[in-house]
């Protein structure tokens, strides 16, 4: 813990999230984060200024932000000297003079410290310190273990990273690369996010990286992928151009300027998606292909995940049942296996488990339950198969162009769908949706 002088009085804590309530903060909202980093592999070690642009939506004479366990030496708010306490997983910031409501204002935090990942209840999460370099995957409260933010998926803001490191290292984080400066032993890469980007979305991925160019347009696909694996790499996810083709067609456009995937050298449980950018495991790479069904998946999150955030994590099937369905969809616009024959074998193993899930409310503890991903996309199918496929897919491509770069909820999405027909959908979405029981085929 770190302490200045003890303010007192309270900001509030976070914006209503009823499965993490202890995560995000309420009174601002942010609108761009200036990270500089530099990270020293061999002790670990993180020093960084954050600058955070916000706009008060009231008068604040305290704020919060998420932050964890790292020396804090400094806070400015609008370049003056602030009062802060650091404890728990909270920085709390009282300005100098208090900040009204709808004042846009800046909070610069300096820190330093081991970046530790932050405990949760499915495994420790964000900054992990590599054999050989270092990933973040914060999904869904990580983003605390490496910088100060406002950690809730709806508080949406672009982002500027800016790392050094040894050299040797390649570094890869969310956007593009604007510049790439060689040092004395060290070499800052720069990248922007201007697209908003949520905080558990955020990453740096540092290793000995080797670049390969997937696709140079019309979205610009590239990889960075261990030596060892750069054959194996090139194969696997050699028809990634070709699904996001794919992909545009049936989602509408890809929502952002370019697509990288990281392949870590360490195994990895799954991959993991972030904004514009997806990271899979060394396991993940087999030279043969043996994982494209995940390729997909990851590609469509950019979509459903990182375009469409969920307004909080109740929704998450609106992530997680899309990409599922995505995996499917690719098989049959591939030419395998359609979306029907996924479907059939999906219901028979769902059907199998459990029955006391509610997949628009499925309760903190199992946002990552098999059940989610697969229900949400044997939702979808149902859905399809109601509507039809060309009511189906202008739906989704509506889906996408409405809420680019904001927020969704499972309600906005019914009453969505419902315009796309004139046969009643409450009775199909009560039962996959709101029910614990699988629907009757």
């Amino acid at each position: 813990m770190n302490t200045k002088r003890v303010p007192s009085g309270s900001a509030g804590n976070t914006p209503a999230d009823p499965y993490l309530p202890g995560h995000g903060n309420a009174g601002y909202r942010t609108t761009h984060y200036d990270l500089d980093l530099e990270y020293k592999t061999g002790p670990g070690r993180l020093s960084g200024r954050a600058k955070i642009s916000a706009t008060a939506d009231r008068t604040l004479t305290e704020f919060s932000l998420d932050l964890g366990m790292f020396r804090v030496d400094r806070v400015l708010v609008d370049g003056a000297a602030a009062s802060y306490t650091h404890r728990a997983g909270k920085l709390r910031v009282r300005p100098a003079t208090p900040l009204p409501a709808g004042t846009p204002f800046t909070v610069t935090v300096r820190y330093a410290g081991v970046p530790r990942p932050i405990p949760s209840r499915w495994g420790d999460l964000g900054w992990e310190r590599l054999d050989d370099g270092a990933l973040v995957a914060s999904q869904p409260t990580g983003a605390p273990s490496w910088f100060p933010c406002n950690d809730h998926p709806a508080d949406k803001a672009s982002y500027r990273i800016a790392i050094t490191t040894q050299s040797r290292y390649a570094v890869v984080a969310n956007g593009t690369l604007v510049s790439h400066e060689v040092g004395a032993g060290t070499t800052t890469w720069v990248y922007e996010q201007l697209a908003p980007m949520s905080s558990y979305l955020a990453t740096v991925q540092i290793g000995r990286y080797r670049p390969i160019d997937l696709a140079t347009g019309p979205v610009p696909q590239r990889a960075a992928v261990p030596p060892r694996l750069l054959a194996a790499a090139q194969y696997d996810l050699g028809r990634q151009p070709e699904m996001m083709t794919a992909f545009e067609c049936v989602f509408g456009p890809y929502p952002f300027g370019e697509y990288a995937v990281v392949v870590v050298d360490e195994a990895l449980d799954v991959p993991v998606e972030a904004h514009g950018l997806s990271i899979f495991g060394s396991n993940h790479v087999d030279g043969r292909r043996g994982f494209e069904r995940l390729v997909a998946h990851e590609l469509a999150h950019q979509w459903f995940g990182n375009s469409l955030t969920v307004a909080d994590w109740r929704h998450i099937w609106l992530n997680e049942g899309f990409a599922k369905y995505a995996e499917w969809l690719w098989s049959e616009l591939s030419g395998g296996e359609p979306a029907r024959a996924h479907a059939v074998r999906s219901r028979a193993m769902v059907a199998a488990l459990r029955q006391d899930l509610r997949l628009a409310d499925p309760g903190a503890r199992r946002i990552f339950d098999d059940r989610v991903y697969q229900r949400g996309a044997l939702a979808l199918h149902a859905l399809r198969e109601v509507v039809g496929d060309g009511p189906f897919f202008t739906l989704l491509r509506e889906w996408t162009q409405v809420h680019r770069h904001g927020t969704v909820t499972t309600e906005a999405f019914t009453a969505l769908a419902q315009r796309h027909t004139s046969r009643p959908l409450d009775g199909l979405f009560a039962a996959w949706l709101y029910e614990p029981a699988l629907p009757p085929s």
